[in-house]
């Protein structure tokens, strides 16, 4: 330790520690835990049968033919490769979308969905510095920090009851339609993180058509896309929303998809009123990236640019993301009924009908605390548990701790109900 004195306090000197974020808090815990029974469901990463977050055998695949054919870790270029941006737009927005006939979509990489978001941040900040972006309630424990340490003001909307378990929707149309005029609207579209509810079509066109009377920004987050039903599918409100608005983002990730988790692949399409506009917004979005982190990072993007190039690799691509997808789904009917034999028939019937990775519980912290001080199961405070925690062999494990700890007249309602 050095203890020299004539330089006065450290600079450092006043900073306090800070508590852990609360996702990383809970995976260090889970691995202290030497308990055999323990089971995560906190950390939102997908796993196989065999626990492990697997690497995609199109993607090894593809690593394989790239490694062997780059001559070069040059940079690539600022907005990203191209092909991959290009292949982005077709899978994200469909061949035949009128934004991208009329040249009115820009595109660009970006350091996972957490980079896209926050490139959308800033730029709705450079554009707008004093509008409001509307955030579900509840939404994903990171868009509040990624958003709004941009200096953006954020307002929440209602959006799920977590006592009914169903949403809110009627009272989050009346919220959105008091917002401001050119306020933005973050909305997940698809596998809605924490909750799994998710909007339905004819909620979709609602909604729709009050961000066109409202004339509100839609700021879309497309981080499961193809966990819901398909890739299709799962992007058809979005789909809806950017055909008929003239201005909106989509955030993308593809770290569950492609299970490029640590590659850090994502991108943010930009889609302006007019070509003109869309290059004045593509202008901003590259200046913000050179300001945060320069050059975007490119193996994970070129890995995802040959498989989505490759019709092979993608058919392959698409039958794992298939299996992931049914493996989650066979494990929300194994978990639902596993409650339901535990607390009571039709206790957690909600979890069946959700989409994605996640669902809430609907349990207090402190029944969320037991779990996991007393049956060494882990998920978050707010009670969102990753279906892609729970296995064959854990699943009757986890529905009778939950049952256990659930006040009597909590589990005498369920039941009843």
């Amino acid at each position: 330790m050095w203890l020299g004195t004539q330089w006065g306090e450290p600079l450092f000197h006043e900073l306090e520690q800070l508590s852990p974020d609360s996702i990383l808090g809970l995976m260090g815990k889970f691995r202290a835990d030497p308990s055999p029974a323990k089971v995560d469901l906190g950390v939102g990463v997908y796993r196989d049968l065999s626990g492990n977050t697997p690497v995609l055998s199109s993607v090894r695949r593809a690593e394989q033919e790239i490694l062997a054919a780059q001559t070069t870790k040059s940079y690539v270029a600022a907005a990203g490769r191209e092909e991959f941006n290009q292949a982005v737009e077709e899978l994200v927005l469909g061949s035949a979308h009128s934004a991208r006939r009329e040249r009115r979509v820009r595109t660009v990489q970006a350091p996972g969905g957490c980079g896209a978001l926050r490139l959308g941040a800033e730029l709705i900040r450079a554009a707008a510095p004093a509008v409001t972006v509307h955030v579900s309630d509840p939404t994903w424990g990171n868009h509040t920090p990624l958003l709004g340490s941009s200096g953006l003001r954020l307002e929440r909307y209602p959006y799920y009851d977590t006592a009914a378990n169903g949403l809110r929707f009627e009272a989050m149309l009346e919220r959105l339609n008091r917002a401001a005029e050119g306020d933005v609207v973050l909305i997940h579209a698809c596998c809605h993180n924490p909750t799994g509810a998710d909007l339905d079509p004819e909620q979709w066109q609602a909604l729709l058509q009050l961000l066109k009377r409202r004339r509100l920004v839609p700021l879309l987050d497309l981080a499961y896309q193809g966990f819901a039903a398909d890739l299709d599918a799962d992007a058809a409100g979005l789909r809806l929303i950017t055909e008929q608005v003239p201005e909106s983002l989509v955030a993308i990730s593809y770290s569950k998809n492609l299970g490029l988790y640590r590659e850090r692949v994502g991108a943010l399409i930009a889609i302006g009123e007019s070509p003109a506009r869309a290059d004045a917004m593509l202008s901003h979005v590259l200046q913000i990236a050179r300001g945060m982190y320069s050059m975007p990072p490119d193996h994970g993007a070129a890995v995802a640019a040959y498989i989505f190039g490759n019709p092979a690799l993608k058919r392959e691509w698409i039958e794992e993301l298939d299996r992931m997808r049914t493996r989650i789904i066979d494990m929300r009917t194994l978990l639902a009924h596993e409650l339901g034999r535990a607390a009571g028939a039709g206790s957690f019937d909600f979890i069946r009908a959700q989409r994605g990775m996640f669902s809430l519980l609907g349990v207090s912290p402190e029944v969320v605390e037991r779990l996991r001080d007393k049956h060494h199961i882990y998920m978050t405070s707010d009670s969102r548990m990753n279906l892609a925690g729970i296995m064959p062999h854990n699943a009757e494990y986890v529905a009778q701790a939950v049952a256990a700890e659930l006040p009597r007249s909590h589990s005498s309602a369920r039941a009843a109900g």
